[in-house]
């Protein structure tokens, strides 16, 4: 139990994700997963990095908090990679994912995750919401053909945005270089999510 967030309401974190889950159990905290269902495509892609990011973060806590029909604070999060200011998102198939990996091959690209809190009570209103973002740079190394194709052939690749993941055994050798919060690239920025929390308690 974290001594540190005695928060006055139960949490609850609006997403699948395990890399979401396993991060926030690092925070001592209880909490249980509840899905949201927000349709991510309602969200126009063409606005700014961070007010996409925490627009859509915000979507999916809203939609858990809405309909919960008792007190929490919902934690919604949604993650982001931008290369020259266009988003890469998850990608549709292998193809797409090969066609991203080579974009960020030897370049420098960003990783928004923008992320939600919203208090609810049990009749469905909202108390509260506070969105933040946490941005970071990272910098790949030069991919070959054979590595892309072999990380992508693996399957892991294509349920994350800008096909890969820092922390799988393979992904993480492609990056050469971070500047900001490692865990803001997994999915979820704690220190930035442990700020936040503290000001349910």
């Amino acid at each position: 139990m974290n001594h540190f967030l005695a928060l006055h309401a139960p949490l609850i974190l609006a997403s699948a994700s395990p890399r979401r889950k396993k991060l926030l159990e690092q925070l001592g905290v209880d909490f249980r997963v509840v899905v949201s269902a927000f349709d991510e495509e309602a969200v126009p892609t063409h606005i700014p990095p961070p007010e996409y990011v925490q627009t859509l973060a915000k979507s999916k806590a809203l939609h858990v908090a809405e309909t919960l029909g008792e007190s929490a604070i919902v934690i919604g999060a949604d993650t982001t990679v931008v290369l020259h200011g266009y988003i890469l998102n998850k990608p549709h198939d292998a193809a797409d994912a090969v066609r991203m990996l080579s974009m960020l091959s030897n370049r420098t690209h960003e990783v928004f995750t923008g992320i939600a809190l919203v208090e609810c009570a049990p009749d469905g209103s909202i108390v509260n919401t506070i969105t933040d973002v946490s941005r970071t740079e990272v910098r790949f190394r030069q991919l070959s053909t054979e590595e892309i194709r072999g990380y992508v052939a693996g399957g892991s690749p294509l349920d994350k945005a800008g096909s890969y993941g820092i922390q799988d055994d393979f992904g993480a050798v492609f990056v050469e270089e971070i500047h900001g919060c490692y865990n803001n690239v997994v999915g979820l920025p704690l220190a930035l999510l442990y700020r936040r929390l503290q000001e349910f308690c």
